[in-house]
């Protein structure tokens, strides 16, 4: 009657609280089994899976009816790991004394049981609650104790969270090695098992112990590695990594990435109001100012750092502050100043460093026992000899005397050449250390070389393309009507009249070529930097002159008017740059005005300066498209009589202008027209 009752208690709280098909799966076990001792040992599966999904107070109603179950049975196996279990629920609902009371009581069952893994278990429980505690040496004793067992069995869950713990209290010893170690088995195992809190907690404690061991590449990589996982997160994470990321860059002296993460940094924490991240934040961005010249803005920043770590009472950013203060007065030769700066910094340095020995150091208790005095009776017999003999003591006293103080010459001797074999080894390794950190350096800019080379190498190839395509498209298109013109003129398949007619077709053609083959010549040349001008004075309206007579016959087959209000006026550049600009936007003038368009050309002097502009009241530009003019990937849109074109024309004149030390611009409104602008000197500038 008993084991029904007990069956159908376990059904119920079973059908009201089950969630997984693994629990469906134990629950439907747990109904058939008649074994009692195989009840418990289901009971238990059910009592972990409830224990990992944090539901304590279902696993307690469960550990109740298993603990009297097994009692009933003195099922021993099942009545230890019950008790646990219940130690592990205290645990997590910080009960610490009923916790380390079940964990002892526990253990004790699993001695008697002779169960390695378990009590391997009870120790690393027991050592993480001890080190949550701050009772580091003695969670240390008893998570190290249990490490082995758990590697040996291959146990990643306990692995993870004794790896996890080790870490952080081998981080709050300063044991910067061994905290390294563990928390790098933490995050390979946390890694495996997708625990992503777990991997952002380990990289960011990993980023900065090797900060602090100055290895910065590898702390720049786990900070990363942290901010990318951050991503679409809460901003606590980012508000702390930004500044201490940017001041990771600051060692390698990397000021555009250190001012990238710092800014964000800053209007990060600003908006948060998170004032221990922006203490940090406004001393590496003093650092950065300070570091660049900008004497003032560092000041501002580094006051504002030293007020907020004061207010906090955070010694770190305090004495971060001090170094930086000093550093900004000697600077500034303000050497009073920065001698004050200097004493702060190095009366808070020594007593962080007492106050470091203070905690580490442990003073034994010694008890009254060790303190007493054993006296006998040869004391009061002393008392009685003659003087003669007290003469003799004396002298033997001061003999050992001697002999004390020459064996502690001795020992400072020794004590003295081996601190001297230290130091020379010491700069022996800092010499061999900062070869290597040469080395590097050299490697660096070596592999930067060659990314810069490879740049090159790639930018020629594309000019080198994108020059074989125009060639083999448009002006293989301009130069094959020609030749085809020729060969009817030649065959004789044209008459006079006909040929006559199609002369302004032809004469396009050859603008068109020429146009482009200039384009061409002058774009790539500036592609490989080797397009440099030759100035001197000429005359502007000659040039106007010239390049009209190449349009003519254009305008008048498009029935555009073209007005010329064009004065005598000179300019100091390069003629023929300057003549292949005024034909590239007469050419788009032309190629973007319909019939009954006027094209006006003009120019003045403003400001010593000598003024083109080119306008139209053709087809305008759309606000959209004026933002790709000018640029350096090539951009062209077809004509309204369908012109092509290779898109270099604009590129190519904001070049030579700029060349010459001058600005070209535009202004355009979409079917009112546009109007080019360009500017050059009028004499030799610096």
């Amino acid at each position: 009657m008993r084991r029904i009752i007990t069956l159908i208690i376990f059904l119920s709280l079973f059908l009201g609280y089950s969630q997984t098909k693994e629990l469906d799966s134990l629950s439907i076990a747990l109904g058939f089994e008649t074994n009692d001792s195989l009840k418990v040992d289901i009971s238990l599966n059910i009592i972990d899976l409830l224990y990992e999904a944090q539901d304590f107070d279902h696993a307690l109603k469960y550990i109740k009816l298993s603990d009297k179950l097994s009692s009933d049975i003195n099922y021993k196996k099942g009545i230890a790991k019950i008790t646990y279990y219940k130690a592990l629920i205290y645990a997590k609902k910080d009960d610490y004394i009923n916790a380390m009371d079940g964990y002892t009581k526990a253990k004790t069952l699993f001695n008697t049981l002779k169960d390695t893994l378990n009590i391997a278990k009870v120790n690393n429980s027991i050592g993480l609650i001890e080190m949550e505690r701050g009772n580091f040496n003695k969670g240390l004793q008893y998570s190290l104790s249990a490490i082995r067992e758990l590697e040996r069995r291959g146990l990643s869950h306990e692995l993870r969270s004794a790896y996890a713990s080790l870490g952080k209290t081998y981080y709050k010893l300063n044991n910067v090695d061994k905290s390294i170690e563990y928390n790098i088995k933490a995050l390979e195992i946390q890694e495996q098992m997708n625990d992503s809190i777990g991997v952002s907690n380990s990289s960011l404690l990993l980023a900065e112990l090797y900060s602090k061991s100055k290895e910065h590449r590898k702390a720049i990589e786990f900070y990363e590695k942290v901010l990318n996982s951050a991503k679409g997160k809460s901003d606590s994470i980012r508000s702390s990594v930004l500044p201490k990321l940017g001041g990771e860059y600051l060692e390698f002296n990397d000021y555009d990435s250190a001012a990238k993460y710092l800014i964000r940094g800053l209007t990060l924490n600003r908006k948060n109001k998170n004032e221990t991240n922006l203490a940090t934040t406004l001393n590496n961005l003093g650092k950065l100012n300070l570091n660049q010249g900008r004497l003032r803005t560092a000041e501002q920043q580094l006051y504002e750092a030293g007020a907020l770590a004061k207010k906090l009472n955070d010694t770190d950013e305090l004495l971060k502050y001090y170094g930086l203060m000093r550093s900004l007065d000697s600077t500034s030769r303000r050497f009073d100043r920065a001698f004050v700066w200097l004493r702060r910094y190095y009366n808070l340095k020594d007593s962080l460093n007492k106050a470091a020995i203070t905690s580490i150091t442990k003073i034994p208790e010694i008890s009254n026992k060790d303190l007493s005095l054993n006296f006998d009776s040869k004391t009061a017999k002393t008392e009685d000899k003659p003087n003669t003999e007290i003469t003799a003591d004396e002298d033997d006293k001061l003999k050992k005397f001697k002999l004390f103080f020459y064996i502690l010459l001795g020992i400072l001797a020794i004590v003295c050449v081996f601190l001297v074999l230290i130091y020379l080894k010491r700069n022996n390794s800092l010499k061999y250390v900062q070869e290597l950190e040469e080395k590097n350096l050299k490697i660096q800019l070596q592999n930067e070389a060659f990314v810069e080379q490879t740049k090159h190498l790639e930018n020629v190839n594309n000019v080198k393309d994108k020059l074989f395509s125009i060639v083999s498209h448009d002006l293989k298109d301009s130069l094959s009507s020609i030749n085809g013109f020729i060969d009817l003129l030649r065959d004789g398949s044209l008459t006079r009249e006909e040929f006559d007619n199609l002369i302004p077709e032809l004469s396009e053609n050859a603008n068109n070529a020429s146009l482009l083959l200039f384009n061409l010549l002058n774009w790539s040349k500036s592609q490989m930097q080797s397009l440099k001008p030759s100035p001197s004075l000429f005359d502007i309206q000659e040039v106007f002159e010239e390049k009209i007579k190449l349009i003519e016959q254009r305008l008048e087959s498009k029935g555009i008017e073209l007005i010329d209000h064009s004065l005598r006026d000179f300019a100091y550049a390069d003629r023929s740059m300057i003549e292949i600009v005024i034909q590239n936007l007469l050419a788009n003038a032309l190629k973007f005005s319909r019939k009954g368009d006027t094209i006006t050309i003009s120019n003045h002097i403003s400001n010593g300066s000598c003024i083109i502009s080119i306008a139209d009241t053709g087809i305008g530009i759309s606000k959209h498209n004026l933002d790709k003019l000018f640029k350096s990937n090539t951009y062209s849109t077809m004509g309204t009589n369908n012109e092509k074109g290779t898109g270099l024309g604009l590129s190519i004149c904001k070049e030579l202008v700029e060349l010459n030390g001058g600005k070209i611009w535009v202004e355009s409104t979409v079917n009112v027209g546009s109007t080019f602008y360009v500017q050059l000197p009028k004499s030799k500038t610096d």
